[in-house]
Order: structure tokens, then sequence, then C-alpha cells
């Protein structure tokens, strides 16, 4: 069974930089990104596409990313949140992380080959995830079947 693209919204206000993540992922095999310029612009398109995975920038101008994140987390509390920042604070890469994010990659030559892992080590995430939930339900489904059988047998062989 083939694996669900990702939907990758990229929300970073220096257009020229918005371009090279979106052209990186879509070389890098992601096809299904969406870029915003700002983070009301993404809030305002919800509609259209519930995101897996959110790459933003930690300032943006009008809302900052972790306003960004609170938001989208209500709606979307399954997406993943990646911060992709110049601010090599420790202090604001903690911040980040208290907020919910997967990951903060700073903006340096290796960025984007850093997103890229970090978005195959989400998708990764993501899968163990699911196959963990069907493992649960297939076991839980087979002590249903079971106990039913032992009733059964039960008030057959019971009397």
């Amino acid at each position: 069974m083939k694996e669900a693209e990702p939907v990758i919204f990229v929300i970073e206000d220096n257009k020229l930089y918005n371009n090279l993540v979106v052209k990186h992922l879509n070389n890098n095999g992601f096809k299904n990104v969406i870029p915003f310029l700002s983070g009301e612009e993404c809030i305002v398109n919800l509609l259209v596409q519930k995101p897996d995975i959110v790459i933003q920038d930690y300032f943006l101008e009008g809302m900052n990313g972790i306003d960004v994140l609170k938001k989208l987390k209500v709606k979307f509390p399954d997406a993943e949140f990646i911060f992709l920042s110049g601010q090599e604070s420790m202090e604001v890469t903690i911040k980040t992380m208290k907020h919910g994010a997967f990951d903060y990659v700073i903006k340096d030559e290796a960025a984007m080959d850093k997103l890229v892992d970090r978005i195959n080590k989400i998708m990764a995430f993501k899968k163990l995830r699911k196959n963990n939930k069907m493992l649960k339900m297939g076991l839980f489904l087979f002590f249903i079947v079971v106990i039913i059988l032992v009733l059964i047998l039960h008030f057959i062989f019971g009397k």
C-alpha cells in the first residue's frame, strides 16, 4: 500500500527563502507543498487543506511562529511543526519545543538537507504510530473473538 503524500505547509515571510524551501522539498520528492508568506495567510486558507507538517519561521510579520503553532495545533493536533529560523538562541529553541514543535532547524548551509531529514523522521514516526494503533486494534479484536468462542463453547458443552 502506497504511503499518502504528506501535506506540507511552508510559512516563511521572506519570499525568496520561501521559494527556496518549496523548490528543495519538491526536488526531494515532496510534491504537496503549500507556501504561505504569513501566519495569517495560512490560517485564512485552512479550509483548503489539512497540514501534516508545518515548516515555519519563528519571527514572522504579524503573528509569530508560536502563535501560529498554537492556533494550528487546536485545529490539527496531529500536525507536526518544524521551526526554520535564523535565531540561534537556545531559549527560542526551547520555547518552540515546549509549545509542541517536533524540531528546530537553524537557517544555515545544511538547513535544507536537515528539513528533508526531519520530514522523513516525522513520516516514519507517523507510520509507526499508525502501525501500533492497527496492532492494538487487531489484538483487541482477537481477544473479543476468543471470548465469544469461549462463551459459545461454554454454552454448548458446559451444560
